[in-house]
């Protein structure tokens, strides 16, 4: 069985994973830690492979620990900026680091149908990403929609940065071609809905994912976390897991 431990324990996700590791015969729990926790301490042999839902202020410490120990890392959290992938980046020379703005093994293949979808078609089809998430969520736009414009941008060969439309209010103009748009609902219990419209003249392609539970980005976790134990160091997506 492979051990695996959590940071961030006692977050939505965090509970949701240490359920579904309970569970999976082919896994047990390693220490489970969360912010200013000195219960559980991650040493030598008590992890063979780490999971990471905490924030994105915890992120460098909990690499820390993972390259310390020596032992792969998969991270879910979400928020995370340009500095925080150049920490992964960093750690990803000594371990192997999966790094994902959506467990869900569904989303991965949505994503994956998007990059298809944003090849053949030219940037006279127009690209805008809807998701809704629970009152409580922080961040917007999700990390999933990052994830769905990113495989977008890929498909198109331009960089995300350079064509994401983020926000707009008021007088705004037209919409300017190959742009990616993206528009964010937050309210309720909501687990994440998400919707890529490819917007043609005369036509709609939406491609969607609805997450009815938080169970199903646990089970990715714990099924990435497994895939990755044991791997060379290097950076590794939810995509190599499912062969796309």
């Amino acid at each position: 069985m492979t051990i695996i431990g959590i940071f961030g324990a006692n977050g939505r996700m965090g509970q949701a994973i240490a359920h579904v590791i309970g569970e999976a015969p082919e896994a047990s729990m390693g220490p489970a830690i969360d912010k200013d926790d000195d219960s559980a301490v991650f040493t030598p042999g008590s992890a063979e492979v780490l999971i990471d839902f905490s924030s994105p202020h915890a992120l460098a410490d909990n690499l820390a620990v993972a390259r310390r120990l020596g032992v792969p890392i998969v991270v879910g959290t979400t928020g995370l900026e340009a500095v925080h992938h150049r920490m992964i980046d960093e750690a990803a020379r000594d371990i192997a680091v999966l790094q994902t703005g959506n467990t869900s093994l569904g989303v991965n293949l949505l994503a994956h149908l998007v990059r298809e979808a944003a090849t053949r078609l030219g940037t006279d089809w127009d690209i805008e990403i809807v998701e809704m998430h629970h009152r409580h969520k922080v961040d917007a736009p999700s990390g999933t929609s990052l994830l769905l414009g990113e495989a977008a941008a890929v498909g198109r060969g331009v960089d995300l940065a350079g064509v994401a439309d983020r926000g707009r209010d008021g007088i705004t103009g037209a919409r300017k071609e190959g742009d990616i748009g993206f528009a964010s609902l937050r309210g309720g219990s909501v687990a994440g809905d998400h919707m890529v419209i490819f917007a043609g003249e005369g036509e709609r392609i939406e491609l969607g994912h609805r997450a009815e539970t938080r169970t199903i980005f646990a089970r990715g976790a714990v099924k990435a976390a497994l895939w990755l134990a044991g791997k060379a160091p290097g950076r590794y997506r939810m995509a190599d897991v499912l062969g796309l």
